[in-house]
């Protein structure tokens, strides 16, 4: 029994270590989270920030429009927020705009009463074991002989001052927010505000010129500059932030709603990699990534998953059929690609070829990534393959940790793929591997360390079959479920392919590996030819 108390107190531990640092924001709607009806472009920095963490951040944005330190008292909202404080969260306490409104004696405070307020929000934060954190109001975009009206006043020096005589951390937003707009200017900082032109938004169908809130760009923006001061003022947070150029949200909280529109931002044949991060959620599109877009590093937060349903057999916009190429839920034409935590499926079903993901580019890597499918999952195309084509190099993409499932076929195509410690899953009783590798191709398939699994009541599967006659598939140290069968290798039918293909193991185990069982024109390599298999697609 004590020993079992002893395991019951490490786990939870374990489990209290691994919980996300929580970020509470309280304060006004320069910080809240908006609604997105009418196609509103007006966001709140607070809005935006989650996304700028790994997932060992969680921010809960409680600021509300219209609210001062005293009014958000006053309405019972600190009351919900103090409720919820646990020991060791942050809060991030933000008011100053309201606080200012000399005629609405439910928002208004002097100066020193805001101070006090401000003092009182930190201190009740503290007794709850909590770790408050002062931020100075965001700018009015008010211009006078190009500069920036100083439209806080006293406000700002009570912040700074009740932060240091509390001794809290200070974030200076009035500052960076001033320094940042100046340096814009006036006509092109509207730019980052919600200046709505007549007859272009649904939310104000005759305008608007607002210099208070911000739009996307602007919240964006805002976000990032305070993020920036964390890693000196708060390090414990800074070492989650994570980089990126663009986010992509459903909620509203990135630049862009689809990973279509963010893949439309990336530069044209970029020299540096553009950063796009995707937060949770199931995107339902159907993305092309064209040859123009390259070198993108393309990460996940949380579940995301990129989902369509085409298939071969569907008629397309101009009454053909799509056929296995069109029937793709994503293609990535664009070389130098690096993929994190992201799931493409396609949904369409048992109905024949039906792709997730197609790979045309060279220089991909995919890791921590799921390939859901039936026939044809994952089409590794590169540069295709006619009967005969002699190429001396294709496309070499990477899989590193990635779970890839199907029926038929579903790894199959021309380019040379190394797959390490991934998961290759069999949905029914058929083939898993379709190379189509090209005549003098250095390389084709290699899977190494990878377990080859299946659903319950799949017996019967072969490792592979010849697309075209030179195929090229590797098994190098896998594990092998009992599905696998004893033979190993089929030739679709076609005798001529047996003297042309290379199909080979190394060290494999598990109950379907069978070396001695395999058909007579597969091989079992020796140790030295498989370290030359993996030099050879590594060169």
């Amino acid at each position: 029994m004590k020993r079992l108390l002893m395991l019951i107190g490490v786990l939870a531990a374990l489990t209290t270590s691994a919980a996300p640092l929580r970020i509470h924001l309280i304060g006004d709607s320069t910080c809240a989270t908006k609604d997105l009806a009418g196609e509103n472009p007006e966001r709140g920095w607070g809005q935006m920030f989650e996304p700028l963490f790994d997932e060992g951040v969680e921010v809960l944005n409680h600021a509300l429009n219209g609210r001062s330190t005293k009014s958000f008292r006053d309405e019972g909202h600190w009351t919900e927020v103090l409720s919820d404080l646990r020991e060791g969260d942050y809060l991030f306490i933000q008011f100053g705009h309201n606080d200012q409104k000399l005629n609405d004696s439910t928002r208004y405070a002097l100066p020193e009463a805001y101070a006090e307020n401000l003092r009182r929000y930190i201190r009740e934060a503290r007794e709850r074991g909590a770790r408050p954190v002062v931020l100075t109001s965001v700018v009015r975009r008010h211009f006078t002989d190009g500069r920036l009206d100083d439209t806080h006043g006293a406000y700002l020096d009570a912040a700074r001052r009740t932060a240091a005589e509390e001794h809290t951390p200070l974030i200076d937003a009035e500052r960076l927010t001033r320094t940042w707009i100046e340096g814009l200017g006036d006509a092109t900082s509207r730019n980052f505000f919600v200046w709505v032109e007549a007859g272009t938004c649904p939310r104000w169908p005759d305008g608007r010129e607002d210099n208070t809130h911000l739009n996307v760009r602007g919240a964006r923006t805002v976000a990032r500059l305070i993020a920036a001061q964390l890693p000196a003022t708060l390090p414990e947070l800074g070492r989650h932030l994570v980089g990126s150029d663009f986010t992509v949200a459903r909620d509203g909280s990135g630049d862009f709603f689809t990973l279509t529109e963010a893949v439309a931002a990336v530069p044209d044949f970029g020299r540096d990699t553009t950063r796009i991060v995707v937060c949770e959620g199931v995107y339902r599109e159907k993305i092309s990534i064209p040859a123009t877009k390259r070198l993108v590093a393309l990460t996940g937060r949380g579940a995301v998953t990129v989902s369509w349903d085409d298939h071969a057999s569907e008629t397309g916009p101009t009454g053909h059929r799509l056929g296995t190429s069109g029937s793709s839920t994503v293609y990535f034409g664009g070389e130098g690609w690096t993929v994190r935590h992201m799931t493409f499926e396609n949904t369409a079903g048992r109905v024949g070829q039906a792709v997730a993901v197609q790979c045309l580019a060279t220089n991909l890597r995919f890791i921590d990534c799921r390939f859901l499918g039936n026939q044809d999952t994952l089409y590794l195309y590169g540069v295709g393959n006619r009967d005969g084509k002699r190429v001396a190099e294709n496309a070499r993409i990477r899989f590193e940790g990635c779970y890839i499932e199907g029926t038929t076929d579903f790894i199959f195509g021309s380019a040379a793929a190394l797959f390490r410690r991934c998961e290759i899953r069999s949905k029914a009783d058929s083939y898993v591997t379709a190379a189509s590798t090209c005549r003098g191709q250095r390389c084709g398939m290699i899977f190494e360390e990878c377990r080859l699994t299946a659903d319950e009541g799949v017996t019967s599967c072969w490792l592979g079959r010849p697309w075209r006659d030179y195929a090229q598939t590797l098994f190098l140290r896998c594990w092998l479920g009992g599905h696998i069968r004893p033979e190993g290798w089929h030739d679709w039918d076609k005798p001529r392919a047996r003297r042309t293909v290379r199909y080979g193991e190394y060290a494999c185990k598990g109950p379907g590996a069978a070396p001695k069982a395999r058909v007579g024109w597969s091989r079992q390599l020796s140790a030295r030819e498989a370290r030359q298999a993996i030099a050879d697609f590594d060169r």
